[in-house]
């Protein structure tokens, strides 16, 4: 539904996208993840035909989007970081006018807001100013425009940004949604949990090229690093279990007397365990506790940009 190949973009001296390449499936999610400035609100502008783009090809359910972007504005829906709603106009009256500038005939504009406010649990707030919204309820709204054409491919830019836990569950419920009924996804985020819970790939960013790609637990696994950590009750057993567990994963065994543990970093957690547990009976060496704990997508974002997202 997405093909990008080679796409390159600059600003001046600035490269804001340096030859990046993505695809995205029909009817799935792709988390375009990645630094303050990597590139992520400049892809999907191009992708969107509000910018042009310097070099390389992008084509947006199916139509290229320097030579039709007529048909590529047709096909889309896009909400930006900050929610494109007139103040001034009621939730209702938001709707009709997005649907106008889809070319919908009024009595389907009409039908379309009554089903979007209804959707977005907006019905009663319709009557009202778009002025007197909440954050979270702009932001339902913006979306909700974006949705009246019931475009193919929906370009969300850090959609949930600055909104409270309940009102980011929503719109998370929402995403799905469009999903389920065949919508296809790119959305752009600084929550990393966000990308984890809803995308079926993620592109990692930085410095305008894509550095890695994959689904959430392919990321993840790249890291090869499940952290075991052995609580011990005394420091002479953490001295005890370091010198008999030297060998298992992936490096040697990371000492906290002050903790009294033994971490150790594994690629295969429960045969590891098993390991660990057999050679410290051996040794006649009491375990307070034991646990495994998977790599995040947090540690695999740090470990690729080296930067906060």
């Amino acid at each position: 539904m997405i093909q990008v190949s080679g796409l390159r973009k600059a600003f001046g001296a600035v490269q804001a996208l340096d030859g990046i390449d993505l695809a995205v499936a029909g009817g799935t999610v792709l988390g375009l993840l990645g630094p303050n400035g990597a590139g992520k609100t400049t892809a999907v502008r191009v992708l969107a035909t509000l910018a042009r783009p310097d070099a390389g090809s992008a084509r947006v359910a199916g139509f290229d989007v320097v030579r039709e972007p007529r048909e590529v504005r047709r096909s889309i829906g896009l909400a930006g970081q900050f929610a494109a709603v007139d103040p001034n106009l009621t939730g209702r009256e938001n709707l009709l006018l997005a649907g106008r500038l889809a070319h919908l005939r009024p009595p389907a504009a009409r039908r379309r807001a009554g089903e979007l406010l209804e959707r977005f649990g907006l019905t009663d707030a319709g009557r009202r100013t778009a002025g007197t919204y909440s954050g979270g309820m702009r932001r339902r709204l913006d979306l909700a425009a974006a949705l009246v054409a019931e475009p193919l491919v929906v370009f969300l830019d850090e959609p949930t940004t600055g909104l409270d836990p309940a009102s980011r569950a929503d719109l998370w419920s929402v995403v799905r949604e469009l999903v389920a009924a065949g919508t296809t996804v790119l959305l752009t985020t600084q929550y990393l949990e966000e990308a984890d819970q809803l995308a079926d790939r993620i592109a990692v960013i930085d410095a305008g090229r894509v550095v890695a790609e994959g689904t959430p637990a392919e990321l993840k696994s790249r890291l090869a690093a499940t952290r075991l950590v052995v609580q011990l009750p005394t420091e002479d057993a953490v001295r005890t279990a370091s010198a008999r567990l030297a060998g298992i994963g992936t490096g040697v065994p990371a000492v906290d007397p002050g903790a009294q543990t033994v971490v150790l970093e594994v690629a295969d957690g429960p045969a590891a365990l098993t390991e660990v547990v057999r050679r410290l009976d051996a040794a006649g060496v009491a375990v307070r506790g034991l646990s495994l704990t998977e790599p995040s997508l947090d540690q695999v974002f740090l470990s690729l940009t080296s930067r906060a997202a």
